[in-house]
């Protein structure tokens, strides 16, 4: 199974960078998982604010890979307990599906990406910024991990 972080930005700030990788080496090859960082749309181009997420919404479908799960986070989306989502990462791994985590920009993901979204994960009801969201994405999945296996990690 391979875990997808599609995330519109790029030119993180290195303690975003250093806090994902850190979490991504700490996960096993059955359960990898990659960042595949989409361009954000330019703000000083004079188009509206439809206009840019439309541009970012085509970047992300067009680089999402065809038959994986998609997941796209939303502050409106389902949230869960990291048992839940530990029990939900064993059902996909037992199902062999990739799953893709499809992180917004700044102003959020067009509806068309939510649209194209098998669920819609809410990680926090509090609006975060879009670079720290992968940093907690992925720790919540080596932590989900870590549940699934009895490791030491994950204290209730």
């Amino acid at each position: 199974m391979k875990l997808i972080i599609v995330s519109v930005g790029n030119k993180m700030p290195d303690w975003i960078t250093a806090g994902f990788n850190e979490y991504t080496k700490r996960m096993p090859r059955e359960a990898h998982i990659s960042l595949l960082e989409i361009k954000p749309e330019p703000r000083t181009t004079g188009k509206t604010l439809t206009q840019i997420m439309e541009a970012e919404a085509q970047r992300i479908l067009s680089a999402l890979p065809q038959s994986c799960l998609r997941i796209a986070l939303d502050e409106r989306g389902v949230q869960q307990t990291t048992k839940q989502l530990a029990a939900q990462m064993q059902d996909w791994m037992r199902k062999g599906r990739d799953v893709a985590f499809i992180i917004g920009g700044a102003d959020g993901l067009h509806e068309s990406v939510k649209q194209a979204a098998q669920q819609l994960l809410g990680l926090s009801a509090l609006t975060l910024p879009h670079a720290f969201v992968r940093v907690l994405l992925a720790e919540q999945l080596y932590r989900a991990h870590s549940l699934m296996h009895n490791h030491p990690y994950h204290r209730e």
